[in-house]
């Protein structure tokens, strides 16, 4: 049986990245100063204005607005409307709700029994959560995402190293996948739209695209003669950025996750610190996928975790190995909750949370990249047990 699927990445200029990169950037310099803080982050950008709006409670003393213009000038927007010289940057933080904080600081467990250390911190918030993992790249990650990611990750390279100097910080790539029976066989589409300056040509874009960015990072044996290639297939791509387009923290979650792949829970990631499930939950819930699928247990696995607010265990733990698993679902899922510890006390601290360790997150995906502590693969010998 033949399909096709597509995933897409976009680069560190796109607006929405523009505001996850100012939202990372602004908690990792708040939790380098206090590693307790609460934070829930977003930034709305538009033309020649940003917000920077939210929650933060800490007692670190950090510049909102000059973080924010660092970010931008390392991006790359020193020119227009959005340059980070001349944008117009409104601040708008308060501390985090009471409400909220109550069911964080001491979880039902916690008020109600006492509890273990792991049972300190409520979830901040209710929602389902979801982690991914296959076999089709050593990253354990769908193939269409992996590599639409390496080609936004090129475009940003060759853009910086000034191989292509007529380059500009925004662009989006995506790629289209031929399955034949459930495996990847070729590449099916490939496109790139990249913002340039005005003097290049469409022609000479096209060409070095294709030879820079493109063949550098698609392999050769997935490309044949009937391989279709789009290099900004509207024209010219002057304008950019938020002078081109608004922009929005936590707008690209597919983005972010597993390219459309697997089932998402809604939650945004950037600009929220480690006890906001939607995002620590989501690292361990990938964390947890990884380890079973690099453990042979399964070749494809999905797995949902719900929380409610103020509670620290997980009300529900769920998981779909696409009938790949050398067990059933509902065994491994049994096995998922022996081996894992899903309260945030215990996600927070395996996986080193507390530290600033999120700006990196905020462009090029948040999983598949083997510096997160997320992507370890250390539960591998505990689990080859139940093989």
């Amino acid at each position: 049986m033949k399909k096709f699927f597509t995933s897409e990445s976009v680069t560190e200029g796109h607006p929405d990245k523009v505001c996850d990169n100012i939202s990372d950037g602004i908690l990792d310099a708040i939790l380098t100063q206090d590693p307790m803080a609460r934070a829930a982050i977003e930034c709305a950008a538009a033309y020649d204005k940003l917000l920077i709006m939210g929650e933060v409670t800490t007692t670190a003393n950090v510049d909102y607005e000059q973080t924010a213009r660092d970010v931008i000038k390392r991006i790359g927007y020193d020119f227009g409307s959005f340059a980070y010289d001349k944008c117009n940057i409104i601040v708008a933080i308060h501390a985090q709700s009471p409400d909220i904080a109550m069911g964080v600081n001491a979880s039902l467990e916690k008020k109600t029994d006492g509890g273990s250390a792991e049972d300190t911190l409520g979830a901040g918030d209710q929602g389902m959560m979801f982690g991914y993992a296959c076999r089709e790249t050593e990253e354990l990650m769908p193939l269409t995402l992996v590599l639409s990611h390496k080609l936004a990750i090129r475009l940003t390279q060759v853009r910086r190293s000034r191989r292509l100097p007529y380059l500009r910080p925004d662009g989006k790539t995506q790629v289209t996948v031929e399955y034949v029976d459930g495996k990847p066989t070729r590449v099916d589409t490939v496109v790139v739209s990249t913002q340039h300056d005005s003097e290049v040509t469409q022609e000479i874009l096209r060409k070095e695209i294709k030879e820079y960015v493109i063949d550098e990072v698609i392999p050769a044996s997935l490309m044949d003669e009937n391989t279709k290639i789009f290099i900004n297939p509207t024209g010219r791509f002057e304008i950019g950025g938020p002078e081109g387009d608004s922009g929005l923290t936590g707008r690209k979650i597919i983005v972010d996750t597993y390219g459309g792949r697997c089932a998402h829970g809604g939650g945004a990631f950037s600009g929220k610190d480690s006890t906001k499930v939607d995002r620590s939950a989501a690292y361990y819930c990938r964390y947890v996928a990884k380890n079973l699928v690099a453990s042979g247990l399964a070749d494809e696995l999905e797995i949902q975790v719900a929380y409610a607010i103020g509670v620290a265990n997980p009300v529900s733990v769920f998981v779909d190995s696409h009938g790949t698993g050398k067990y059933d679902d509902e065994t491994l899922a049994n096995i998922v909750k022996k081996e894992f510890d899903f309260r945030p006390y215990s996600i927070i601290k395996s996986l080193g949370l507390r530290s600033p360790v999120f700006a990196p997150t905020s462009a090029y995906g948040h999983f598949g990249r083997p510096n997160f502590a997320w992507e370890r693969t250390d539960k591998v010998t505990d689990l080859q047990k139940y093989l």
